[in-house]
């Protein structure tokens, strides 16, 4: 069995999913379920998160063979909900959500929050372009800084400010329009 570990492709997938799962602008969502309902279980909904996005990247393809759909198309398709997140971020609307959840469970932050469908798109979109080990090592790097946020969820909200995160929340909403569109014009081609 041979590895094909690409430092590059780690960052580049690591940076794809930071942008996309965007911790960092859902602590206001967080700060409010925890002032709800209380205690957050930071360890389980990352542990949680990590093996949802793990079993997709490798499940998800053959679902999608099931259904006869392949990656390629679901990259491009996978680009539409990228570009759609990216909008919501940069101006700041809101183009769906879900209704608030009532507690501060597994289910609303592991998924949908951190391992939501814009998350698990994505890293079917990943894999048509890059190698998985890559792309796992991009999951942990994540769900250990998702771990991290939320344990700290309060302090970073302190420390940044609302309009530090307003910036950042524009910056990757920037990068995520032109993954949108890398994703797009790459898998596109091969599809023709």
């Amino acid at each position: 069995m041979e590895f094909n570990f690409n430092f590059r492709e780690i960052v580049t997938a690591s940076m794809v999913l930071f942008a996309v799962i965007d911790i960092i602008g859902s602590i206001p969502i967080i700060i409010t379920l925890r002032k709800k309902v209380g205690h957050i279980q930071s360890g389980k909904a990352s542990i949680v998160s990590a093996c949802i996005m793990v079993a997709f990247l490798f499940v998800g393809e053959e679902i999608l063979n099931l259904i006869g759909i392949d990656v390629n198309s679901f990259a491009v398709a996978g680009a539409f909900v990228i570009f759609f997140l990216a909008i919501e971020m940069i101006l700041g609307i809101t183009l769906y959500r879900d209704e608030q959840p009532e507690s501060a469970s597994i289910v609303p932050i592991a998924f949908p929050l951190i391992a939501g469908a814009g998350t698990v798109t994505t890293l079917l979109s990943l894999r048509a372009e890059y190698y998985v080990e890559n792309i796992i090592v991009a999951i942990i790097i994540n769900v250990i800084f998702v771990y991290l946020v939320l344990k700290s969820s309060s302090k970073i909200e302190k420390f940044l400010g609302k309009n530090g995160l307003n910036v950042i929340r524009k910056i990757f909403g920037v990068i995520l329009l032109a993954i949108a569109v890398k994703l797009f014009t790459s898998n596109i081609n091969q599809l023709f």
